[in-house]
């Protein structure tokens, strides 16, 4: 199977070329992959320190970001960001940690007690 793809001549130009097989998307796939799963083992970490709150994690476990799960729960972007903060998070009612727990499709107390393997 090939595809048409942009690639670069000998003197550095864009070009399109036909891809010769699957080897270069499963390099590229398997490079972003391990960027994402980078990224959760930091949040996991980031918590587990005291230095983030779970949202952080779950934010990065189901691949959001601030914006994007700003839309969800339906609050601004920079209360998300705020929320990041233990102290802040701490604080936060019930309901609107429902919402944020309904989002990451997980229970209230999986929010609050936050226990990642």
């Amino acid at each position: 199977m090939k595809e048409l793809v942009y690639a670069t001549d000998d003197k550095g130009n864009y070009t399109t070329a036909l891809s010769s097989g699957w080897e270069p998307k499963s390099i590229a796939l398997s490079n972003s992959i391990a960027e994402i799963n980078e990224r959760i083992e930091a949040a996991k970490a980031e918590v587990k320190a005291g230095q983030a709150s779970p949202i952080v994690y779950y934010m990065e476990l189901h691949k959001m970001d601030p914006q994007i799960l700003a839309s969800y729960v339906g609050i601004w972007k920079w209360r998300v960001k705020r929320h990041f903060r233990p102290k802040v998070f701490n604080r936060l009612s019930d309901k609107l940690l429902q919402k944020y727990a309904d989002t990451f499709d997980i229970t209230l107390d999986e929010l609050k007690n936050f226990k990642a393997e």
